[in-house]
């Protein structure tokens, strides 16, 4: 079917270069090739004369230029690497100096292509001067060729040679280069070695003899607060590989991030950086033992106790985020119970800020309890059971009041938010007693005319599956309660009830 748009796009791709003018063609050769499936043009790749375009980015206006792109956007991505790179690697070499951002964009996700293919990886190694200035671009002014050629580069760690190119030969001297030009782009350089450091243990070897590791390690004792903020938010990405962790935790850089924390309550200026610092160790608990990372690092544990108690809303939010994250594991809840009083008073301030704060906050607070308060099923002994109900008990004088009145308030992510604290609590008996002898809740369970839009309905159907699920419903709600559950279960999120109507003879 695609042949004759085929034919049509065969013809104008080798007349447009010809013509001064091409503009008109242009677009009806863009208008052809989107009629034409990839399958089709897959097949007669062979036939499409490319250099006549790339020759067309270097001449006209905007439209032709942006046109041009578009349409070797679509062909490019029919081609093999390796041809491209054999054929057209003067016209890439060309395209990483146009002046037009969206030129220089579509030859470094080319490079991009071709680093991760073996077979054109070792040709472009032949000619380092297009990597050369990929890196270089890493300096763009405009920050999405510099984004680009951080994601092309990273691609580097699909092959041996690549990597080895890129951080242990004369490119490593470039990059090196570039990092001087400014703290910003030393900071981009950091996100694409920490980009290929996750790639595999053998990558973030090369990573770490470049030295480049170092020396993102050495920022965060720097001078500048900033850029420690910045370069912990990277040093927390490698933390979440287990090569990455295992690295940091062989060199002692746990312990030093540790010792940080210690040592920021005399410096005036730690509020910059102290947030990412938390919660590198928050996003270790994800992933580590809760109970073995506060035993070890108690200064932690500590700091994220005296952010929460703080006044300074930037730190009570990481403090709240960092408890749900603890939280989130029984393991981590037993680590919160054995604070004792102290955790109390935590929580009965994260139920007053769920009331009374900023709505971002609020929200921040209401994801914290859910967290916190949520037991699988084979969790649900006696003593966790009686855990999770003192904690909900010292949210508020009168919890299950102060969501259901979070829950009514026009504001989806609030309105979300208390019904996923529902959730969390909606298959542990205690709960379950709790909202049977509150009045009117188990109708407002039921109740499909409060929720005004989808994310709503998901959310309340959730509640309702949570509570139709658990073992104990039907004997502590009772047989009548528990059918209505169901029936809401069965009829899914979006029901909604038909309403008959009677037509009357003569009505207008």
């Amino acid at each position: 079917m695609a042949a004759p748009e085929m034919d049509e796009a065969l013809e104008l791709l080798a007349r447009v270069p010809l013509l001064e003018e091409p503009l008109e063609e242009l677009r009806a050769l863009h208008l052809a090739l989107l009629a034409v499936p990839l399958n089709a043009l897959r097949e007669r790749r062979s036939e499409l004369p490319l250099a006549g375009l790339f020759a067309l980015t270097a001449r006209g206006g905007s439209e032709q230029i942006s046109l041009c792109v578009s349409i070797l956007e679509r062909l490019l991505q029919i081609m093999d690497p390796l041809y491209v790179i054999q054929n057209f690697g003067e016209e890439l070499q060309k395209g990483l100096f146009h002046p037009d951002n969206s030129v220089k964009i579509l030859t470094i996700a080319q490079v991009g292509k071709i680093v991760e293919d073996s077979s054109a990886a070792r040709e472009i190694l032949n000619t380092p001067e297009l990597l050369r200035q990929v890196i270089y671009c890493i300096a763009d002014e405009k920050l999405a060729v510099a984004k680009e050629a951080i994601m092309s580069l990273t691609k580097v760690a699909k092959t041996a040679e690549s990597l080895e190119a890129l951080l242990a030969g004369n490119l490593l001297v470039d990059l090196k280069n570039v990092m001087t030009r400014s703290d910003i782009v030393r900071c981009r350089v950091y996100e694409l070695v920490i980009n290929i450091s996750l790639v595999s243990a053998d990558s973030l070897n090369y990573c770490v003899n470049s030295g480049l590791i170092s020396d993102l390690i050495g920022e965060l004792t720097g001078n500048d607060v900033l850029l420690r903020a910045t370069c912990i938010e990277m040093v927390t990405s490698l933390a979440h590989v287990y090569h990455g962790r295992q690295y940091l935790a062989q060199q002692g850089i746990i312990d030093k991030i540790s010792n940080i924390i210690i040592g920021a309550d005399s410096d005036p200026f730690s509020s910059f950086y102290l947030p990412g610092f938390v919660k590198f160790f928050g996003n270790l608990a994800i992933v580590d033992s809760p109970q073995h990372l506060c035993e070890r690092y108690p200064a932690f544990v500590e700091k994220v106790f005296s952010m929460a108690e703080s006044q300074d809303p930037t730190m009570f939010g990481v403090a709240v985020d960092t408890l749900g994250i603890l939280g989130s594991t029984v393991e981590g809840k037993l680590v919160l119970q054995k604070k004792g009083s102290r955790f109390h008073h935590v929580l009965n301030r994260i139920g007053h800020q769920a009331k009374n704060a900023p709505t971002e906050m609020r929200v921040r607070c209401l994801e914290a309890i859910s967290s916190l308060l949520y037991l699988q099923p084979d969790q649900q002994t006696e003593d966790h059971l009686g855990m999770t109900e003192s904690w909900f008990s010292s949210l508020s004088s009168q919890p299950l009041e102060l969501f259901r009145s979070i829950s009514t308030q026009p504001f989806p992510d609030l309105h979300c938010g208390a019904l996923k604290v529902f959730t969390a609590i909606a298959s542990q008996p205690w709960a379950q007693r709790m909202m049977l002898s509150s009045p009117g809740f188990v109708e407002y369970i039921v109740d499909r005319s409060v929720e005004p839009d989808k994310s709503s309905k998901e959310a309340k159907y959730e509640l309702v599956k949570a509570l139709a699920n658990s073992k104990t419903i039907a004997e502590i709600f009772g047989n009548q309660h528990y059918m209505r559950l169901r029936a809401y279960l069965r009829e899914g999120p979006y029901y909604v009830k038909a309403v008959s109507t009677t037509a009357v003879e003569g009505a207008e």
